[in-house]
């Protein structure tokens, strides 16, 4: 039997706070939320940070057009430590547990179970790597950006 499976862990050079920041705000996830060849227009993307609240993207291809839709489930919410839903349709569940490894670091580890065979592929799991490669790069470069006076 597959693995229903899936964690990953990456770190990165950026606070906590920020990081949780851009994983849970719109404004934030529309410039990296998909894999590579997509885009999650702001328009598409519901949060309603709380247990019991929407979670919800609209991936779109970058070549065709053709949408993809994840609606979920808020399950806990922790700011800034973690963070856990699950897919209403297919009923994946997701974690992501974020570390603060005191060095101006952190370690999100992404925890995803319950997986049905066609997100248990080579693909889909490649696609997975290159989503939070985005968000990556994305919060690091937030995390170099000076800071405006207050």
């Amino acid at each position: 039997m597959a693995d229903d499976t899936f964690t990953v862990r990456r770190i990165y050079r950026a606070p906590r706070e920020l990081v949780f920041a851009c994983m849970t705000e719109p404004e934030h996830l529309t410039h990296f939320w998909g894999p590579t060849g997509t885009s999650t227009p702001l328009e598409g993307i519901v949060v309603e940070l709380r247990p019991g609240g929407a979670f919800e993207t609209t991936m779109v291809n970058d070549v065709d057009g053709s949408e993809y839709r994840m609606r979920a489930e808020y399950t806990d919410v922790e700011a800034p430590r973690f963070l856990a839903w699950r897919e209403v349709d297919s009923g994946v569940h997701t974690s992501l547990t974020f570390v603060d490894l005191g060095d101006g670091t952190t370690e999100v580890v992404t925890h995803q179970r319950g997986l049905p065979p066609e997100y248990r592929t080579p693909e889909a799991r490649a696609g997975w790597q290159t989503a939070l490669e985005r968000g990556v790069t994305y919060v690091e470069d937030l995390a170099r950006q000076p800071k405006e006076p207050s």
